[in-house]
């Protein structure tokens, strides 16, 4: 059974860090991309990065180049978004997504972690 889990949400002031964790159960590691993608209450979710399956890293919103990274562990079948110099504009629930480079129709969502960027 295929389950991400993702963890590190939380409340952090303005300027603060955090980092989220997408872990991966039941899938080939190494055969999927990990995106991670935001969503605001009354808005589609946003691309926000991709670990690709072959190492390799894409950040898809100019707001947070510069501020955010995104890693992979395979040891830990899991990739990290670490977060820093956040602004309330950051605030969302973010998901993690895998999807296999090999089938792309094959796609799993983790059921969200809460960020809020508040003083």
């Amino acid at each position: 059974q295929v389950q991400l889990v993702e963890s590190g949400g939380g409340l952090v002031q303005p300027g603060g860090s955090l980092r989220l964790s997408c872990a991966a159960y039941g899938i080939i590691f190494g055969i999927y991309n990990i995106n991670w993608y935001r969503q605001v209450p009354g808005k589609q979710r946003q691309l926000v990065a991709t670990s690709t399956a072959g190492g390799g890293s894409m950040y898809h919103e100019d707001s947070v180049k510069g501020r955010f990274t995104i890693s992979r562990d395979h040891a830990k079948n899991t990739v990290y978004l670490q977060m820093t110099s956040l602004k309330p504009e950051d605030s969302a629930v973010y998901y993690c997504n895998a999807q296999s480079v090999r089938r792309p129709s094959d796609i799993y969502w983790g059921q969200g972690t809460q960020v809020i960027v508040s003083s």
